[in-house]
């Protein structure tokens, strides 16, 4: 799915994460120099560090929360993985702010501290492998593209009943989709070799896009699992999905193309 928040198709929350990363990690090293060298330089540079840190996180957040509202499919396994990855990384910039404060408390323990930053660090590294799971699993944030396939296209529209016109005719050629959003309806349409289809974006497996895998005779397959469903009857070709998805009517006329709900 390609990313909501992004710079020429390039995702920016990838491109931020490894700011706070290396800014916890660097806190976690210089704070423990600073008791085994006792030497304050090294705690001085530990809190810049720390306080970059954790604006290095808050700025990393915004995109985050766009992909997570925008981008992930709803009611998918990638949605939970992604709402774990952004409790977890709230959670590690809590105690990242409540260690900064406890340095400027007179005479706390700076152990303390230093176990809270290893604790946020560990956390962090969790998260990551989380976040790693949504890119190269789920492929949060991708725009794949396969031979033929068009650039990425999507619609929105308020009615999610009726007959809403969702292209002209010559928009899409023949294996090319786009993400129709009615309401709050999720809806693919497409054109094959004979005519245009429309069928359900959520793949009945793990709930993976199917605006986001590859069309090709027919049959589209889910970038996650690749299941195959046939996108004229929804029934399934190859699983390992098991249920059929749901298809819709898609009438032509005059130069368009209407999706009936």
């Amino acid at each position: 799915m390609r990313s909501k928040a992004h710079i020429k198709s390039h995702p920016i929350h990838p491109i931020l994460v490894c700011f706070p990363l290396a800014f916890y990690i660097g806190t976690l090293l210089f704070d423990s120099l600073r008791i085994i060298k006792d030497d304050i330089a090294f705690g001085l540079t530990g809190q810049y560090l720390h306080s970059a840190g954790i604006i290095a996180a808050l700025c990393a957040a915004i995109p985050g929360i766009i992909d997570y509202t925008y981008t992930v499919p709803p009611k998918s396994s990638a949605k939970k993985r992604a709402a774990t990855h952004g409790f977890v990384n709230t959670s590690v910039l809590l105690i990242f702010c409540i260690a900064l404060y406890c340095k400027h408390i007179d005479n706390f323990p700076p152990y303390i501290v230093l176990a809270m930053e290893f604790i946020g660090v560990v956390l962090t590294g969790y998260a990551g492998w989380l976040g790693g799971t949504l890119v190269h699993r789920n492929q949060i944030g991708i725009d794949v593209r396969y031979a033929g396939a068009g650039k990425w296209q999507e619609q929105y529209f308020e009615e999610s009943t009726g007959r809403l016109e969702v292209c002209a005719s010559d928009e899409l050629q023949v294996d090319q989709m786009k993400l129709i959003h009615a309401k709050d309806k999720r809806i693919v349409v497409a054109r094959t070799g004979h005519g245009f289809v429309a069928f359900d974006d959520r793949c009945s497996h793990k709930g993976g896009s199917l605006a986001g895998g590859a069309m090709i005779c027919g049959t589209v397959q889910c970038p996650w699992h690749g299941t195959q469903f046939d996108v004229k009857t929804g029934e399934v070709k190859a699983g390992p999905a098991t249920e059929k998805i749901k298809t819709y009517e898609v009438t032509e006329g005059q130069g368009k193309v209407y999706l009936v709900l």
